[in-house]
């Protein structure tokens, strides 16, 4: 922003007002009633000479300068900060701070340990896990105000990332379902059994979703529907019930509520769950700390295992 005479918490509302394309949200997000913010985005719109946000429909649109506009603010303004304060990047053993991770429960299981680890390091720096964003594949905002999205590629999350851990789905029913022959379920009979799902939102497809869809398997309407993987044993315990579920989570939980394992008769489906941030993050050096300590973390767990 040329000139004099700026006030430079313009900037910091400017990217509030980007990030949420929405003045309500930002004024929230900035602690500002609805007239201030209404008041700030004026000001913005003179100083740049441009709409910055316009109306569509009921929601907010960039324009194009905006967009053009945003990820130079997104990586002035945390500079900016640091250079006004004039202190040091923090240390994560004094670091005072909450992060904002995404995952499902079943991210939550196989991330407990390894996100225990690095919290022990830093007993400043506290976590919030919360839901799978609701619409990924609008999921730009979502990285933007969250630190971390955990899930699988090919749902729409866009960013920088870096790999978590692999599985493998299996197929989950009561240990005593007649249809189980030798430890295997045939295809016929896994489309035949009455279905148990896991839905994560109406735009999420697990790569297990990809393959079925692909082989024309039709799971829209299956007799119980969960919102996380978590509840399918107990679920499918004392049913003809069939759930597809990470092989990790079947050998946990299976021996708990007398359900089994068995390999998944339309072929062998990974996981490859992936930890994704934007790039707005990357000059945060408690973020990048945290990210590096926790796949370091998992590597270690893994090492522990062999």
């Amino acid at each position: 922003m040329a000139g004099s005479g700026y006030d430079l918490n313009l900037l910091i509302q400017l990217r509030a007002l980007l990030e949420e394309a929405n003045v309500t949200r930002a004024g929230q997000r900035v602690q500002l009633g609805q007239s201030s913010m209404s008041s700030a985005l004026s000001r913005l719109r003179a100083v740049f000479n441009d709409e910055l946000l316009v109306r569509v429909g009921r929601d907010y649109e960039l324009t194009p300068f905006a967009r053009v506009l945003l990820p130079q603010v997104q990586a002035t303004v945390p500079l900016i900060e640091r250079l006004l304060t004039n202190e040091p990047d923090p240390e994560p053993a004094s670091a005072l701070r909450t992060l904002s991770i995404m995952l499902t429960d079943y991210g939550i299981m196989r991330l407990h340990a390894a996100l225990a680890s690095v919290l022990a390091e830093a007993p400043g720096i506290q976590v919030d896990l919360l839901p799978l964003p609701e619409r990924p594949m609008e999921s730009e905002r979502d990285l933007m105000t969250h630190d971390f999205v955990v899930t699988v590629p090919g749902i729409g999350i866009e960013g920088a990332r870096l790999p978590l851990l692999t599985d493998e789905y299996v197929c989950l029913l009561d240990a005593g379902n007649p249809a189980i022959a030798d430890g295997t379920l045939s295809f016929d009979d896994f489309v035949a059994l009455p279905q148990a799902v896991a839905r994560f939102g109406r735009l999420h497809f697990t790569p297990a979703d990809r393959r079925l869809r692909e082989l024309g398997i039709d799971r829209r309407e299956p007799r119980v529907t969960t919102s996380s993987f978590l509840p399918l044993p107990s679920v499918v315990a004392g049913t003809d019930l069939v759930a597809v579920v990470p092989r990790a989570l079947a050998d946990r939980l299976g021996p708990l509520t007398g359900t089994v394992g068995v390999e998944a008769p339309f072929g062998s489906v990974e996981i490859a769950l992936q930890l994704w941030w934007h790039p707005s993050h990357d000059a945060d050096p408690i973020h990048a700390w945290f990210r590096e300590r926790l796949v370091a973390a998992l590597a270690e767990e893994r090492e522990g295992e062999a």
